[in-house]
């Protein structure tokens, strides 16, 4: 299908932008990298009737240290996520991530920030970024503010943001020594959409022990869900095969998983704790003593 006749302009500037928004209102749509913007458009899903697009502002593409985070661009692609340096020493497990989206397509031009801002429940990023801790930094012309992952996905499709805003990066903060992170997901076999996925954040003491634990899961619900149970299991404990798997055995636990045709809620409950134990075996293995 053709999607509906739409005007086009380019921003120059994070500040054009929000003046455009501002021109536009309601009949404006921010235009990202367009993979899931453009398919919406072509099925009458979306018929905005002037796309900006923020392609064209350099200023959001950068991958750089600020302090104790990483600081990553909102039209980053994904592509450069997965094979940045600073990504893959820092947040291997959001390199995992960045590099299991969609196709090769896909991840040279879908962004970190339209895909969060998306807020696709079968999306990849969110989980990972939720276990990271991360926080999203979104202006108006009036302020900036941010706005931590696992409160800025509200709802399908939702997020916390206001119409009024632009998200323009995404800040991580940088785990402690002795931390691993890791992601791993079941993907739909005709998609590569997200079945069930699970991100893992580990800081492991000097012992062995695990000093605290963040692990959420995808594909349950509308967005990342808090795997407390599993974490509360691990908390304080040696981290052997035995504790890992009876800690991944409770991820599920108070959950009611979304059925769909492909995998029905049990499934999801039983392959939820397999993929959270994949997920904290591989951050484990990376944690440094």
């Amino acid at each position: 299908m053709f999607p509906a006749n739409f005007a086009y302009v380019a921003a120059r500037s994070v500040e054009n932008a929000l003046e455009l928004m501002a021109k536009h209102g309601e009949d404006g749509k921010l235009l990202a990298g367009g993979h899931s913007l453009i398919p919406a458009m072509k099925l009458r899903l979306s018929s905005p009737k002037v796309l900006i697009d923020l392609g064209t502002v350099p200023e959001l593409r950068d991958i750089k240290l600020d302090g104790n985070a990483l600081v990553i661009g909102a039209l980053t692609v994904h592509a450069d996520v997965a094979a940045a340096e600073l990504v893959r020493r820092h947040l291997p497990g959001l390199a995992d991530a960045a590099n299991v989206i969609g196709d090769l397509q896909v991840r040279n031009r879908g962004t970190i920030g339209g895909s969060c801002a998306h807020a696709d429940p079968a999306a990849d990023l969110p989980v990972i970024l939720a276990a990271l801790d991360a926080a999203f930094t979104v202006r108006s012309a009036a302020c900036a503010r941010s706005i931590k992952a696992d409160e800025f996905f509200t709802d399908f499709y939702t997020t916390a943001m206001n119409p009024d805003e632009v998200l323009t990066e995404v800040r991580v903060p940088i785990p402690p020594t002795g931390s691993g992170t890791a992601y791993v997901k079941l993907p739909h076999p005709a998609s590569g959409y997200v079945v069930v996925s699970a991100g893992a954040l580990i800081n492991r003491q000097s012992s062995g022990s695990c000093a605290s634990a963040r692990v959420f899961l995808g594909g349950l619900g509308s967005g990342p869900t808090r795997a407390v149970a599993t974490e509360i299991e691990l908390t304080g404990k040696p981290l052997t095969p035995q504790i890992i798997a009876a800690a991944a055995a409770k991820a599920a636990e108070e959950t009611d998983p979304l059925e769909d045709s492909y995998a029905d809620a049990d499934y999801k409950r039983h392959v939820a704790t397999v993929y959270a134990r994949k997920a904290i075996e591989a951050a484990v293995q990376r944690t440094t003593h």
